[in-house]
């Protein structure tokens, strides 16, 4: 039995983009991605995400949403991919040319798309894995025994978060649900005592109470440490309620963005990613003719 969150908080109008950009923490600017040297895969994306922000990729199957945050967190040479224009800038520093253990260790850290947790190893052994980033809680100089000390609290810190995986420590990975699993590879994430994570399609494969526990603990890991999300989602509604800004994808191009309340109200968003609009809810055949026409794509 969990214990019960506040609601996420409603998105205001004054968290704009451009308050957003004077206190940025993360500003993406014109990227293009190609992979194997000839697709073109994104094509010109921006975004920003403040400080202690949550900001929401939207868009379906394909649009780009797992690149952008592979470029951001320079994973793409794993699948032959490169940024080959623009510009990632995080706290002020051009992290282009950085590795991902150089990005981890500035606080930068990826959950990757299907929670890709060592099957082999307890819960407790994924968790201690995210601690070996050389400098995690600050104790790269302390000595062994400021380590264990240092990595026993962040354990303990996780656990705290997701009770569950205490009760299931010692169980191995590979035997535990998607829930479980889920919260392990986002536990294992904050042991390297990540300033920003980026979340891919966290709600993929997960029945709705374990989608909403979830993204709680996001709203709480947000609201109460300052940690900031940048979250790739389909589902649109949950991600819309929980993310104070959000951008919506379509074919590797940026074509709307918003305050998060905005985006949830657009007849446009409603219509073809909630499935709703003025008349109730649309058929799936519906939602198909609306896609061909999409006005922001006219």
């Amino acid at each position: 039995m969990t214990e019960s969150r506040p609601s996420p908080p409603p998105a205001s109008n004054a968290a704009s983009a451009a308050d957003a950009g004077r206190d940025a923490l993360l500003v993406v600017n014109g990227i293009e991605v190609i992979y194997n040297r000839v697709i073109l895969v994104l094509k010109g994306v921006s975004l920003t995400v403040p400080r202690a922000g949550i900001v929401a990729l939207l868009g379906a199957n394909g649009a780009g949403k797992t690149t952008t945050l592979r470029a951001v967190s320079n994973l793409l040479r794993g699948e032959r991919g490169e940024v080959t224009k623009g510009s990632i800038v995080y706290d002020g520093e051009h992290i282009e040319r950085l590795s991902p253990y150089e990005l981890v260790r500035r606080g930068v850290v990826q959950v990757m798309e299907g929670r890709r947790c060592f099957a082999h190893l307890t819960i407790e052994e994924n968790l201690l894995t995210g601690a070996y980033t050389g400098s995690a809680h600050g104790a790269a100089e302390g000595g062994a025994a400021r380590r264990r000390a240092s990595t026993a609290e962040a354990l303990e810190r996780v656990y705290r978060y997701f009770p569950r995986l205490k009760t299931r420590r010692a169980s191995l990975a590979g035997y535990t649900s998607g829930g479980e699993q889920q919260m392990c590879a986002i536990g294992r994430a904050l042991m390297a005592a990540p300033t920003m994570i980026l979340l891919d399609e966290p709600s993929m494969g997960l029945a709705p109470q374990v989608v909403e526990e979830i993204f709680g603990i996001v709203h709480d890991l947000n609201a109460r440490e300052g940690v900031s999300f940048l979250l790739a989602e389909q589902n649109a509604h949950i991600a819309l309620r929980y993310a104070r800004h959000g951008y919506i994808l379509e074919s590797g191009r940026v074509v709307m963005d918003g305050d998060a309340a905005s985006l949830a109200s657009n007849e446009d968003v409603k219509e073809f990613y909630l499935g709703l609009s003025r008349d109730g809810r649309r058929s799936f055949r519906e939602a198909k003719f609306y896609r061909r026409r999409k006005r922001w794509l006219a």
